[in-house]
């Protein structure tokens, strides 16, 4: 898969671009990255790619030709999002990442800055994501946690692809407890059950505690989850 990640600040990404499984992923081709800077494709000396808003207001907005003129520089592979990262989007999740992951094979992701972008950008956009109900000094943030998100669903990014089908999220519930060595830490024991060697009644207690958990924890995802139960 290919990213194509447009922002003012690239080397926001160096270091997380070569680091842990997102780095191995990249270093493997699993997927490539290619950082794009709309001030590159400024006309005046100054390279400014941000002005006052129209109708007064407070702070700056991003210009709409630098953003045009770097996603229209970039090839066009078929099955292509083009996303804002922007607090008014869709909250980020699982699903989200699973779609992108198997329905698409290039993700151009809009940084923004200041006080937003010119809303005439929208016209290049397919999809407006956020990471979640807040905000930032910068979409680069959220355009990390999308790239991480997504490559790591991608096949060979993770070592043992079952790895993925247990964890929060991916049933609609959350992840039950794991424990490792010792099996007794200052008096803090791991359950008998775990210990049993009874995959079985592993395998139904892990289940109990991601019920318990959600409901403990996510009410919402807790009735999602009854709802789709019942249907």
């Amino acid at each position: 898969m290919r990213f194509d990640i447009v922002t003012l600040f690239p080397d926001f990404f160096t270091s997380p671009l070569h680091s842990g499984l997102l780095g191995k992923a990249l270093a493997r081709q699993i997927a490539t990255v290619n950082l794009v800077n709309p001030r590159d494709f400024t006309t005046d000396k100054h390279h400014k790619v941000d002005d006052e808003p129209y109708g007064g207001g407070v702070g700056m907005l991003i210009k709409p030709e630098p953003i045009f003129a770097a996603v229209e520089s970039l090839p066009q592979l078929p099955k292509r999002e083009v996303i804002l990262l922007t607090p008014q989007g869709q909250t980020m999740n699982q699903p989200m990442f699973q779609e992108l992951a198997t329905e698409c094979d290039q993700l151009v992701l809009l940084c923004g800055h200041y006080e937003g972008i010119d809303d005439r950008v929208l016209h290049l956009v397919s999809r407006e994501v956020s990471l979640g109900d807040f905000v930032l000094t910068c979409g680069e943030i959220p355009a990390l946690t999308l790239l991480n998100g997504v490559v790591r669903l991608l096949p060979g990014t993770v070592g043992k692809a079952e790895s993925l089908k247990a964890e929060s999220f991916e049933a609609g519930l959350l992840d039950y407890p794991q424990y490792t060595r010792p099996a007794d830490f200052r008096g803090l024991k791991v359950p008998e059950v775990l210990l049993s060697g009874n995959h079985q009644r592993i395998a139904q207690w892990r289940k109990e505690q991601q019920v318990q958990r959600t409901r403990d924890r996510r009410p919402d995802l807790w009735q999602a989850w009854v709802e789709q139960q019942q249907q």
